[in-house]
């Protein structure tokens, strides 16, 4: 069974030797990123401040590691204690690649899916721009007295007082090899510079945590009709099957998760940020249509009374955000 989004090279998470030209592009790829790392670390290349603190949520490895669910975690904890924060994205997929604030009702092919959910989930002002620093400047700007960054761990040109590295509970770092050899952006020991480096167990597998390594579980317990009405208890479509939908970076986490609450998967893997089309989501039959949130966003405007979107919550220990505001010290002071 594939580990990976239908647009993941198979040998990226799996036991097959990567084709000769990856293996020749891969050092290429490694010298280029050391390179890059290197003129920021000396003064050639600088990095941009922000009048706030920046906190990036990032992965080395290419695809899904549950870098959202976090992000939306973060952001609630940190308006519990007290700060005003704002969400800077690239706004990966979209076709509109002007600068723009993602409210709610945004058209995910304007703002992004990510964005539009962080904004429905959260919110809080979220800012979508491929010049991140732009982004940031333009969140403090409105108000905001912290920047959590969804992605951009390699992008250096920001600034950041606080790094978090997510990984894939189950598929780890992959071959560990570099792109596009294996599914590495950079090299594995990137990954101690960062501040915390959270585990992705998903909704209870995965390898478990090792030492310095922070759990995170996500939870799930209700499916929400896409075309309105109330929403139903996961166990109600125990022993049914269904059809499940995820345009994810790994789609099996999403299908195991299902089938933990006892239903009966017809999973349809999609690449991440697929663009869906009605068509896409008529599989001949009546059957329910359960998918993720990430998708929901995007199917929202054609959903029939079959498709359900299933929420998701991070949970972390109360270590991890204690660890965590201690290392930002006490919100600013508002009136």
């Amino acid at each position: 069974m594939s580990q990976g989004a239908p647009d993941t090279p198979a040998w990226w998470y799996g036991d097959a030797r990567p084709p000769l030209p990856a293996r020749v592009l891969a050092p290429l790829y490694a010298a280029a990123v050391d390179l890059r790392r290197w003129m920021y670390r000396s003064g050639w290349l600088r990095s941009r401040e922000v009048d706030a603190p920046v906190v990036v949520v990032g992965n080395l490895a290419a695809g899904g590691a549950g870098k959202t669910p976090l992000a939306i975690a973060l952001v609630e904890r940190l308006k519990r204690a007290g700060w005003r924060p704002g969400v800077a994205s690239r706004g990966y997929g979209r076709g509109d690649r002007r600068p723009r604030w993602v409210l709610p009702d945004t058209p995910p092919q304007e703002g992004g899916d990510e964005p539009v959910l962080i904004a429905r989930r959260t919110a809080v002002p979220v800012r979508v721009d491929r010049d991140r620093v732009a982004a940031a400047r333009a969140l403090a700007g409105a108000g905001c007295d912290i920047v959590v960054c969804d992605d951009g761990l390699q992008h250096y040109r920001l600034a950041r007082d606080l790094e978090i590295e997510v990984v894939d509970g189950v598929r780890r770092y992959g071959n560990g090899r570099m792109i596009p050899a294996g599914p590495l952006r950079e090299p594995v020991e990137r990954g101690r510079c960062c501040d915390f480096r959270v585990v992705n167990l998903g909704h209870g597998t995965g390898e478990g945590t090792g030492f310095g390594e922070w759990p995170m579980r996500l939870l799930s317990s209700q499916a929400l009709p896409l075309a309105g009405g109330r929403p139903l208890p996961l166990s109600s479509f125990a022993g049914r099957r269904v059809h499940a939908v995820a345009g994810i970076g790994h789609p099996q986490r999403f299908f195991d998760a299902l089938r933990a609450h006892g239903v009966a998967v017809v999973p349809h893997a999609f690449p991440d940020h697929h663009a869906y089309r009605p068509e896409d989501l008529d599989f001949g039959n009546d059957l329910p249509v359960l998918m993720t949130e990430k998708d929901a966003v995007k199917c929202a405007a054609f959903a029939d009374a079959r498709c359900y979107t299933v929420p998701v919550e991070a949970e972390l220990p109360a270590a991890f955000w204690v660890a965590l505001l201690a290392r930002l010290g006490p919100a600013p002071k508002h009136p």
